[in-house]
Formats: structure tokens, C-alpha cells, sequence
């Protein structure tokens, strides 16, 4: 039996130091010093090795797996329950990039099941904060093939055939399974991608480590699964004012964009899934059952399926909304 009611769970974030972060994201553990290069903030993860742990109220202290093996459809939905069973299905991520990720791309479903036994990786991009000079990779700036694709592989032109494209604040990208990317330098971001922690490298930037060691690159297993023509990777939304607007949907996740003026009340009886917030704007206030949880900038909320509606409120925030 369960021994506490669902509420809106906050998870203690796991971060994450990588040659390329920055510390914009520091804060959020007062353990970390201040010149440690944090990339990436897991917020919500059930990743094996990196599983979340719940940080506020009755179920304190314990990891999401736990949760949702105790509370199931409660707190997933019936459909993703079934779907999914006890495997939580979205890794949700705030990334701090102070130098350029390497360029990479990941697979589907079908090649990460064969070769991995796990998910493949769809995932976006919501822009948070960008330097003058911020940009992204997607893509190639030129039709590829994969014998083109492989000449530059060997005489190291690679980084001549990638598309650099400028960024700012709001602006959102889709990176599809196959899909060469790479987060570039003086860009702070949100992800939502599906549980899955598979990359293939094609190049780092002639980094080396302090040992002077290169990363590891996975060129063999990159052919197999890059794809050479793709959709533009850029989405166009909306930013009506107490509306979802919708950004992103498919199969894996479903994310709209909320624009909260003073309140925005959400019903949420018409997913069958959990819903997840996290705020890309200022603070605010989220509302439940009479209480009122503190929702930072940078915060991110676990909503139940069980729970049927809740309220943000803030004189003008911004909130990505994330459900199955």
C-alpha cells in the first residue's frame, strides 16, 4: 500500500562535469566549487547509474525508480505505464556549453535496441541564454553522401562541411536520430530527450584531456546510423500568453510552450501521462491542492498523472510543458 499522496515532485540535480562546461549551472549543488566545469544538470533521469532522487516533501530521499515501481499508472498514465512499464521514458536536461560540444549524432530506436538493448535518442533543444556569438551545428552546409562523408572523416575537413547556425534565446531545434549536431560555445539550454545516454562522437575539436588523451570517437558505428538527408532542424511556434502552444510533438514527447501572465490554470485530465514543467523563464509560483511550491528559474517539476490540475503563477515567466 502506498503510505503518502502524489504531489508535484522535485528531484535533487544530478550534475555533471565535462571538459567543455561552464558554471552557469554550479549553484545548483552549494557541494561543487565554483571553478568546476559543470555541462550538464540531469533533473529528471532514470538512468542507470544516474537515477533522480526525490528532494521535496513525503517522499524525500527516494529515487524515481522506487516511485514509479510503487505508484505505476499513478504516476506515469495508464498508456505509458503500459508502454513503458517500470522504465522511466524521458532524461530531462538543463547544458551549459562554455566551449563546443563535439560534433555528434545519435540513434533510433532500431539500431540502439540491436546494438545497445536500449532506447534511441530523439531529443530538442529549447535556447535559453546565448552569447553574441552562440551557435549550434545541424546538419551539413552542403549535400553529403556517404562517401563525401567519409573523405572528410579521413583528411580531417570535417569541421569545413558542418552548418553553424547563430542562436538566441527562444529559439528551438529538433535533433532527430542521425542527425550531426553539436551544442556550440556561450549557449545554456534545456533538453528533453528520451531515456537514453548513447552518443556517437565524429569529432572533438582536436581536444585532448589533461593527460593529453583525445576522446574516444565511434566513427564505425556513426556510418551506420547518420542520415544525410534531413528536415530543417529549426521550429517555428507560437507565444500566445496562457496557452499551450504547441512546439514539439511525437511519438517519444509531446512539449508546449507556456507564456504565464499572472496565472495560468492547466487541466491536465487530458493527458494520460505524467506532466513535466520546467522553467526557462523567471520565478514563479506552482499551485497545487492549496499549497504553492517556490518554482525557481532553472527548476523543474515532475507533475503525476494522477494529479488533474495545477496553477503557475508570475507576473510573466515562461515554462516548457512536456508530457507522453
Amino acid at each position: 500500500m502506498h503510505n503518502s499522496k502524489l504531489y508535484p515532485l522535485k528531484f535533487k540535480p544530478i550534475l555533471k562535469e565535462k571538459i567543455w562546461g561552464g558554471h552557469h549551472l554550479n549553484y545548483k549543488d552549494s557541494s561543487i566549487t565554483k571553478d568546476t566545469k559543470i555541462g550538464e544538470s540531469w533533473e529528471i533521469s532514470g538512468v542507470e547509474g544516474s537515477i533522480s532522487i526525490v528532494e521535496n516533501g513525503d517522499l524525500k530521499g527516494q529515487d524515481l525508480n522506487a516511485v514509479l515501481a510503487n505508484y505505476k499508472e499513478e504516476l506515469v498514465g495508464h498508456s505509458v505505464y503500459k508502454r513503458f512499464g517500470n522504465e522511466f521514458p524521458l532524461l530531462i536536461k538543463f547544458i551549459d556549453a562554455k566551449e563546443n560540444l563535439s560534433v555528434q549524432l545519435h540513434p533510433d530506436d532500431k539500431i540502439a535496441k540491436a546494438k545497445h538493448d536500449c532506447m534511441g535518442k530523439t531529443e530538442m533543444w529549447y535556447i535559453m541564454e546565448a552569447e553574441k556569438n552562440g551557435f549550434i551545428i545541424a546538419d551539413f552546409n552542403r549535400q553529403m553522401n556517404q562517401e563525401n562523408y567519409l573523405k572528410s572523416v579521413e583528411n580531417k575537413s570535417i569541421k569545413d562541411v558542418l552548418n553553424h547556425i547563430n542562436v538566441k534565446s527562444g529559439d528551438v531545434f529538433f535533433i532527430a536520430p542521425g542527425l550531426i549536431h553539436a551544442i556550440g560555445s556561450g549557449v545554456l539550454l534545456a533538453e528533453i530527450q528520451q531515456t537514453s545516454d548513447i552518443t556517437y562522437r565524429i569529432y572533438d575539436w582536436d581536444r585532448v584531456d589533461d593527460q593529453g588523451n583525445s576522446r574516444e570517437l565511434h566513427q564505425k558505428e556513426a556510418l551506420d546510423a547518420i542520415v544525410f538527408t534531413s528536415k530543417e532542424p529549426k521550429i517555428n511556434y507560437n507565444k500566445t500568453a496562457n496557452l499551450p502552444n504547441e512546439v514539439v510533438h511525437n511519438e517519444h514527447f509531446k512539449t508546449d510552450y507556456l507564456k504565464v501572465e499572472n496565472q495560468l490554470n492547466l487541466d491536465l485530465t487530458k493527458y494520460d501521462s505524467f506532466t513535466i514543467l520546467m522553467n526557462v523563464g523567471k520565478e514563479a509560483k506552482l499551485n497545487y491542492n492549496g499549497t504553492s511550491f517556490l518554482f525557481k528559474t532553472q527548476e523543474t517539476y515532475l507533475i503525476p498523472a494522477s494529479i488533474s490540475n495545477v496553477s503557475i503563477e508570475a507576473k510573466l515567466t515562461e515554462v516548457l510543458m512536456v508530457h507522453i
